[in-house]
C-alpha cells in the first residue's frame, strides 16, 4: 500500500475520535522530536483489560516507511478497533 495512502486511512480513524473499545492507540518514539524511529502499538479489548503491546522500529522516520504504515492500517482493520488513539508529536527516547 502507498505510504500516503496508509497515512490518510490512519488518520481517517484517529479524527473519528473515542468510540468505545477494542480500542488502539499509536505512540511514536525518536531520538530527536523530527524523527519518529519507533512506534508502539497498544491494543485494548475492553474497559479494565491488560493492554498488548506491540512495537516497529526502523533506522528510518517509521511515519514515512510504507512497510510499517501498511502494517499498521491492517491492524486496524484485523484488530476491528472502535477507537484509534494518536499520542501527538514525538517522544524522546
Amino acid at each position: 500500500m502507498n505510504v500516503d495512502k496508509a497515512k490518510k486511512r490512519i488518520a481517517k480513524q484517529v479524527k473519528k475520535g473515542f468510540k468505545g473499545y477494542p480500542q488502539l492507540s499509536l505512540s511514536y518514539f525518536g531520538k530527536t522530536s523530527e524523527l519518529a524511529t519507533e512506534v508502539v502499538v497498544t491494543f485494548t479489548l475492553e474497559e479494565g483489560a491488560e493492554p498488548q503491546e506491540q512495537k516497529f522500529v526502523s533506522e528510518n522516520n517509521v511515519r514515512e516507511d510504507e512497510t510499517i504504515q501498511s502494517v499498521l492500517v491492517k491492524i486496524i482493520d484485523r484488530a476491528d478497533a472502535n477507537s484509534v488513539m494518536e499520542v501527538e508529536g514525538t517522544a524522546i527516547i
